[in-house]
């Protein structure tokens, strides 16, 4: 009986331990912390690359706190100014095709993040073959379960030479 009892009492410890284990193993599993925002990053370049303009606006904040810097320098503000700005932009172009390179996500928390990049894109305005290229900054919260963007800065790699840009923040030939 003893004998019976200990075998019962090895054989449940056994399973409890590999119980205990597997468990552990789940839950020490590495879950990366920025695939959502690079599932809401991917979305984007998808809509941009597809000239879908509701796919793109489901990307941002539908807030009138939304910012934008434009690649012009110029800023927009609130989700229905850029939103009238996109549908206009996107009833124009077609034939789209983006590259992003250098793509960079940092968490900021559980709730907040950015992601940046360089961009090079080619496009057709109302038949017009156009290429541009520069760096974007992308500030992304996480509200209720998506990830938005509430902030968005583009830059041109070859800004308006007419612009004034200070002697500090000029690169030496060949910067990055």
């Amino acid at each position: 009986m003893l004998k019976r009892s200990l075998f019962i009492l090895v054989v449940v410890l056994g399973l409890a331990s590999l119980s205990f284990a597997q468990g552990h193993t789940a839950a020490t599993a590495k879950v990366d912390p920025s695939k959502g925002v690079h599932d809401a990053f991917d979305r984007l370049v998808e809509g941009i690359k597809q000239v879908d303009v509701d796919k793109v606006m489901t990307s941002y904040a539908k807030t009138n706190d939304l910012l934008v810097f434009n690649n012009n320098g110029t800023a927009t503000k609130g989700w229905d100014n850029v939103n009238d700005n996109t549908k206009q932009a996107y009833a124009k172009l077609s034939n789209v095709s983006l590259e992003i390179t250098g793509l960079t996500i940092r968490m900021l928390g559980t709730s907040g993040a950015y992601v940046t990049c360089k961009w090079k894109q080619s496009q057709e305005n109302a038949g017009k073959l156009e290429t541009a290229s520069g760096r974007m900054t992308l500030v992304y919260e996480l509200i209720g379960k998506e990830w938005k963007i509430v902030h968005r800065h583009t830059s041109p790699d070859n800004p308006d030479a007419t612009r004034p840009v200070f002697p500090s923040e000029r690169l030496p030939s060949g910067g990055n």
